[in-house]
């Protein structure tokens, strides 16, 4: 049995034969013994030696024990320092008293030096058991800070990659209240090299640090991936097979993505597992809901997935709204849900279509609801195509390597037609050219309508009157993709070339189909500002670009860019 280490112990006792006696027998049992004749003497001598235990005499001259155990257990503060009353009290409510006063425990006179002995050896047990405690207390505090710590730089980091694109644009308002510090929701936009813009929402599984493990590589590939003009279908093939890889089996992103089109002013949609979201159309006050058609990010092998989306006309002041699970599982406090037909209500009592959103955030402040996961809502808007302003992509080169005179082509065939896009690609190619990145939207743009328009129009053959209205626009993007999975010949040709004209230069761009053609005289006719559901790639290519041209019955376009060089 390990030996008790020796204490200091205060006696405050104002019997000096009664001092001598406590005296005596503690420290035969090995202890220090410092002594006081009544409690403010006490009080004074705990306050400069800061003894280990107290022996107080209840009843004293000048200030009695019940007092000066008060003072004395407020000057320990955390520190336990235990007082055992010694007292000739015998009725209970006395007794209790000295327990009131601060005391915690009690010996009866005569003194009983064994039974005094057991209750310091147990008091001291009691001591080193609360310094221990508080020695814990400490050190979880300490390591908890340092892990706050750790868990703040790294949320400073995640948003600075989360929120690095185009969330502060005027035709997007979001709300998000994160249930831990950090949000396993993950809001993401951008603009694409054409001006258009793409949106995330995904609510990855749980909450806190482990759901947003996952956000740090979805966000680099969505944001990479949409600067370079790669479509939907292609980010989200590489953020599903990113996070099959990566993610533990039971993890998954449930995500909605939206890319919305100014110029051709449509909305496509992809949802795996989140909630419907809701395209609500200002002139009829319609909603058509966009419903989960797919598996969640994360669950299905590459073979597997499933990139198809549903394309849908838009018109200026439109909304799409998506939001995650967390908005409609607020419960309130009898355990309610705030659920998918309140939201509808707030939908159908809405009047200002300007202020949809607020009403949504007024209905669940009004609901007085607890959330049990992430909390997040979004709202994106179709704006005019002139109040759109992408922040274009800055260049540091010179300028002095780029290529000046060369030519390429290339031949896209069926079975590379059916999966590829070779638009990143080409534009990566363009882009080593110095000249041309000031005008690197504009081209992306008409790349991209030419591409299109060959690929749709003439291989798949579809007709663009399809598009008069919004039933016929979404019955032409189901052609679109039943006539492209079916696909077995037919061809794109792309040229490209590059020469020197004077102080700058020219870029020629002709892309050729095997289609059937079109009239092209017909479709000249149209005037520049047409705003009509189709027929507006044509309309596009001759105002972005110079000397737009069509022949081989409409078989072959072409058009140029020029530049000039800055002295």
């Amino acid at each position: 049995m390990q030996a008790q280490e020796p204490l200091t112990i205060l006696i405050a006792e104002d019997s000096a034969a009664d001092r001598l006696l406590l005296s005596t027998i503690v420290r035969r049992q090995g202890h220090q013994v410092l002594t006081a004749a009544n409690g403010a003497e006490a009080v004074e001598v705990f306050r400069r030696q800061q003894p280990n235990l107290v022996l107080m005499d209840a009843m004293m001259p000048v200030m009695d024990g019940f007092e000066a155990a008060r003072q004395i257990k407020a000057l320990a503060g955390e520190t336990l320092v235990p007082i055992i009353f010694l007292t000739s009290l015998t009725e209970s409510e006395a007794l209790a008293r000295c327990l009131e006063a601060g005391g915690d425990d009690f010996l009866a006179k005569p003194y009983n030096q064994v039974i005094l002995a057991a209750k310091i050896k147990a008091m001291d047990r009691l001591r080193r058991l609360q310094a221990t405690v508080l020695q814990q207390r400490d050190l979880i505090a300490k390591h908890h800070d340092y892990l706050l710590n750790e868990q703040r730089v790294a949320k400073a980091v995640f948003d600075k990659v989360a929120h690095a694109g185009c969330l502060s644009a005027p035709n997007i308002r979001y709300l998000q209240s994160p249930y831990a510090l950090f949000n396993g929701d993950l809001l993401l936009a951008a603009y694409t090299p054409a001006g258009d813009m793409h949106v995330m929402l995904g609510d990855f599984t749980g909450h806190g640090l482990p759901a947003a493990v996952g956000a740090m590589p979805l966000a680099e590939v969505f944001y990479g991936m949409t600067a370079k003009g790669y479509g939907l279908a292609e980010t989200l093939r590489e953020m599903n097979a990113k996070l099959k890889r990566i993610l533990p089996v039971d993890m998954f992103c449930c995500a909605t993505l939206l890319c919305l089109s100014f110029q051709r002013r449509s909305v496509e949609v992809w949802n795996g597992g989140m909630p419907d979201g809701y395209l609500h159309r200002i002139a009829t006050g319609e909603r058509e809901p966009l419903a989960a058609r797919h598996l969640p990010l994360g669950v299905l092998s590459p073979q597997a997935f499933d990139d198809r989306t549903e394309v849908h006309s838009i018109a200026v002041g439109d909304r799409v709204f998506v939001l995650s699970d967390g908005v409609i599982d607020t419960s309130d406090a009898n355990d309610q849900l705030f659920g998918v037909e309140r939201l509808q209500r707030v939908f159908a009592a809405n009047r200002e279509p300007d202020r949809l959103f607020e009403d949504i955030e007024q209905a669940l402040r009004d609901f007085r609801g607890e959330a049990r996961d992430d909390v997040s809502m979004v709202e994106v808007s179709l704006l005019e195509l002139a109040q759109v302003n992408p922040s274009a992509p800055v260049y540091s080169d010179s300028g002095q390597s780029c290529p000046l005179d060369w030519s390429v082509s290339f031949e896209f065939r069926g079975a590379t037609l059916k999966r590829f896009n070779p638009l990143p690609y080409l534009l990566q190619l363009l882009l080593e050219v110095h000249g041309l990145r000031g005008q690197s939207g504009a081209l992306y743009s008409v790349l991209a309508e030419l591409y299109s328009n060959a690929l749709e129009h003439g291989v798949l053959g579809l007709d663009s009157s399809l598009k008069r209205d919004a039933a016929g626009f979404a019955l032409y993007y189901q052609q679109r993709n039943q006539r492209l999975d079916a696909l077995q010949e037919g061809f794109v040709r792309v040229h490209l070339q590059v020469r020197p004209v004077n102080n700058g230069g020219c870029l020629l761009i002709r892309v050729e189909d095997s289609g059937k053609g079109f009239d092209v005289a017909r479709v000249m006719e149209r005037p520049l500002d047409d705003v009509r559901l189709s027929g507006r790639g044509v309309s596009l290519i001759r105002q972005l670009g110079h000397n737009a041209r069509w022949s081989d019955e409409g078989r072959s376009a072409c058009v140029e860019f020029f530049w000039e060089v800055q002295a």
